[in-house]
């Protein structure tokens, strides 16, 4: 009988492309080494994605044990790195986490379902357990898109009547 276990690696990137952390969290106490990338193991789990009734997608979950270690992390995900000066615009960082089908026992990726990538955007914790909140681009279809102002120089001149027609 063939056995296959489902298992997520978790790259969390800085302003540029450079993976600041990448951890596993299948193989325990094993560090491993996947498409040029050293992934430590971490026990932490990933919720995915998910839609209400309305159609909007509820942020995706990073969860950790709550301890110093992850406070710190999740305090760096969110504000970027350290200012670096007047002039830089630090950011938060950005997460992939890829779903992985696992050989339990020869350590390798037999297949990557899919690779989710969402911004750092909130978290949190409690007695046990730290949270880390992804949203990505696709998070508009919800009821919280940004408003916009329209004026003149974003759509020229306004009409002064509201009796206005399209056709």
């Amino acid at each position: 009988m063939t056995s296959l276990a489902l298992g997520h690696y978790l790259r969390l990137y800085d302003g540029g492309a450079n993976v600041k952390y990448a951890f596993q969290n299948f193989y325990i106490a094993e560090n491993i080494s996947h498409e040029g990338i050293n992934y430590d193991f971490v026990p932490f789990g990933f919720s995915g994605t998910s839609a209400t009734r309305q159609g909007d997608l509820q942020p995706a979950t990073l969860t950790f044990p709550n301890n110093e270690v992850s406070r710190g992390i999740l305090g760096e995900a969110l504000r970027g790195r350290t200012l670096r000066d007047e002039y830089t615009w630090v950011t938060p960082y950005v997460a992939e986490v890829d779903v992985n089908i696992l050989s339990p026992t020869s350590n390798q990726v037999i297949q990557k379902l899919l690779t989710y990538t969402g911004q750092s955007t909130a978290g949190g914790w409690d007695d046990t357990v730290l949270r880390l909140e992804l949203s990505s681009v696709l998070d508009a279809a919800g009821l919280d898109i940004p408003t916009r102002t329209l004026h003149r120089r974003l759509v020229g001149s306004l009409p002064t009547t509201s009796s206005v027609r399209l056709r």
